[in-house]
């Protein structure tokens, strides 16, 4: 018998293509999957790592989905304050 596959109400896809990466993405994205966690929202929100989104003058970049938000320059202050606003406050809450 196989796991079920869930399919999460929210994503998160953060660049971790070398720009990006070198530039906080990668730690952003562990920032946030922390949240997730503490906040019991594990199965509801998702962050995916992607490859190179060949947006690299712009790094790191981050989009949250479904409400196709994209961040560029990303600071982890940024990348919270998005989570607050388009995942906690969003009226689609999971």
């Amino acid at each position: 018998m196989s796991k079920e596959f869930n399919t999460p109400d929210k994503v998160i896809y953060v660049c971790t293509g070398s720009k990006c990466k070198k530039k906080g993405g990668k730690e952003i994205g562990k920032t946030l999957r922390d949240i997730i966690k503490l906040m019991g929202l594990k199965g509801k929100v998702e962050v995916v790592k992607t490859e190179c989104t060949d947006r690299c003058d712009f790094a790191p970049v981050m989009s949250f989905q479904p409400d196709n938000v994209w961040l560029h320059h990303t600071t982890e202050e940024m990348a919270k304050k998005t989570f607050q606003d388009h995942i906690i406050h969003s009226d689609k809450m999971p």
